[in-house]
């Protein structure tokens, strides 16, 4: 089934029009959990976001003859739109026995659900609320350290987003940086749990990682334009570690 899974996001496309009903837009709504009394750090929520929405997309579920199967094989055949909403408490709680997964890194959680129509989103994700996720914390620009076979996610130096644009946009990136694996790497990586790091570039490491994007080496997510940034701009480059 991982093979259907690795297919399907190495293929990956993207681009076309959006539907004339709103309602009909597909789109992957994410969770961050931010309790107000203990809020996450901003690497670890923003690094369990990237990690959740890929697992969603390597799930066996999303096998062939899986439940998850026709959600994620339309949204990956139209524009990969994500939704960041946060949740505290008895919200986050409620959420969890939706389609999905979560991941945790650092004491930070997030969930990543199966992709649908924004109209037929359950009420308990619906609720939530987009604004307010942002928590304090600096990334930082050291590349990481050690021989963890991985992906390494950077940040655009010159935007400014919100956390939970910026978990969508990470989510974007460790989808996209599967096309860096092999098929038998990217199997031992989610069989790893795909661990992953995220981290603000410098101007001379962006520079470096947009050369490596343009022959192929790095996997870059330019953004559709809809919220925060103009449309077009690079906002996360996918490199990979340990090699």
């Amino acid at each position: 089934m991982l093979a259907y899974a690795y297919d399907r996001l190495v293929g990956y496309v993207g681009g076309g029009e959006d539907p004339i009903d709103p309602a009909d837009v597909l789109a992957m709504q994410m969770v961050l959990q931010i309790e107000k009394a203990a809020p996450p750090s901003r690497t670890g929520l923003l690094v369990a976001a990237a990690r959740a929405a890929v697992l969603v997309c390597l799930d066996d579920r999303g096998g062939p003859d899986g439940p998850w199967a026709p959600g994620l094989d339309d949204w990956c055949g139209a524009r990969i739109r994500k939704i960041a909403r946060r949740a505290r408490g008895k919200q986050w709680r409620d959420v969890q026995g939706l389609w999905g997964v979560t991941a945790e890194h650092d004491g930070a959680r997030a969930r990543a659900f199966v992709p649908g129509r924004v109209g037929d989103v359950d009420q308990r994700i619906r609720k939530l609320q987009i604004g307010g996720t942002d928590v304090d914390g600096e990334l930082v620009s050291a590349a990481p350290t050690g021989t963890v076979d991985g992906l390494c996610l950077w940040l655009n130096p010159s935007l400014d987003m919100s956390v939970g644009k910026t978990a969508a946009q990470v989510g974007h990136a460790s989808m996209l940086g599967v096309a860096l694996f092999s098929f038998d790497e990217a199997s031992a990586w989610y069989d790893a749990g795909c661990p992953l790091e995220v981290r603000m570039a410098d101007e001379a490491r962006w520079t470096e990682l947009s050369a490596a994007s343009d022959r192929g080496a790095a996997a870059a997510v330019r953004d559709a334009g809809f919220t925060e940034i103009a449309a077009g701009s690079v906002t996360v480059i996918a490199e990979r570690t340990g090699i």
